[in-house]
């Protein structure tokens, strides 16, 4: 498991770092459509698990997420990123302690329109964040790695109180906070020794732009919002009854087991990158 769990990474190494490193735009399109298209694919699954229509589904959302962000973008990306934001806060964080409806019902073929329209602010974030600068995109999403590595190794330390028993048993409050703490530290060093060849990071810009404060209270909810997007994914697999949201990716499951956590995080990146 864990050699599948390696190769599987080098290959994801292999294809996306010379896209962006060489920050080739049409790779980068063809890459990003393509995980789009599996992570809706996936996203249709999880909430109708014995439904056959998925692919034909998510070729549908494809097909329209290629023609707006690629082949005619035109409109403001903003909007994406601010109903992104606004679900999250509004439904989707709620549900972790109100639950979820049950499936085959109305309020779930809903709630699956809701959160495809999230994944596709999530991909409109990925799209604009790379027009910044690769490095950009890059750092908001090591942000949400940081965490959820530091989170992972704190738990394990200190962690006593569950976080969420019900949908995720493993994550504690101290895990989560660990992270937190790990993620300031790791920015705040980032900033202070990384000169220019790290001036243009998330991290530095927010910095500049709002100072110290507002980069820690930003920083912090980044990080809450990748917990929430991370316990989300957990809620709608135990539902639905499935360890992965695919197996796409051997030995580390699906698409959206990988991107969870960037989900509800990279439209607020984005939301706040526009306003800097």
């Amino acid at each position: 498991m864990l050699k599948t769990r390696i190769l599987t990474a080098l290959v994801l190494l292999a294809v996306l770092l010379p896209v962006l490193y060489f920050n080739h735009y049409t790779a980068f399109a063809v890459v990003a459509s393509a995980f789009f298209g599996a992570a809706i694919w996936e996203c249709f699954r999880l909430f109708n698990p014995h439904s056959n229509s998925a692919t034909l589904i998510a070729a549908f959302w494809t097909a329209a997420f290629v023609y707006a962000f690629f082949v005619a973008p035109g409109s403001d990306p903003t909007f994406w990123f601010a109903i992104g934001v606004l679900v999250w806060a509004l439904r989707f964080a709620p549900s972790l302690k109100l639950g979820l409806p049950p499936l085959n019902s109305t309020g779930n073929t809903f709630l699956s329109l809701i959160y495809a329209i999230a994944v596709v602010a999530c991909f409109a974030a990925i799209v604009t964040l790379f027009a910044y600068s690769p490095l950009f995109l890059l750092s908001v999403m090591a942000i949400v790695w940081a965490a959820d590595i530091f989170a992972y190794f704190s738990g394990k330390a200190f962690g006593k109180r569950k976080l969420a028993p019900m949908i995720s048993p493993g994550k504690s409050w101290e895990g989560a906070i660990g992270g937190g703490i790990a993620v300031l530290v790791l920015a705040t060093a980032s900033i202070l020794l990384g000169g220019d060849a790290l001036a243009g990071t998330f991290a530095a810009r927010v910095q500049a732009s709002l100072g110290w404060a507002a980069l820690y209270a930003v920083l912090i909810l980044i990080v809450a919002a990748s917990v929430v997007g991370d316990l989300f994914e957990s809620q709608l697999k135990r539902r639905a009854g499935m360890k992965d949201s695919s197996n796409l990716l051997p030995g580390h499951g699906g698409v959206l087991d990988r991107i969870d956590a960037l989900v509800p995080v990279l439209p607020l990146a984005a939301l706040i990158a526009a306003r800097l």
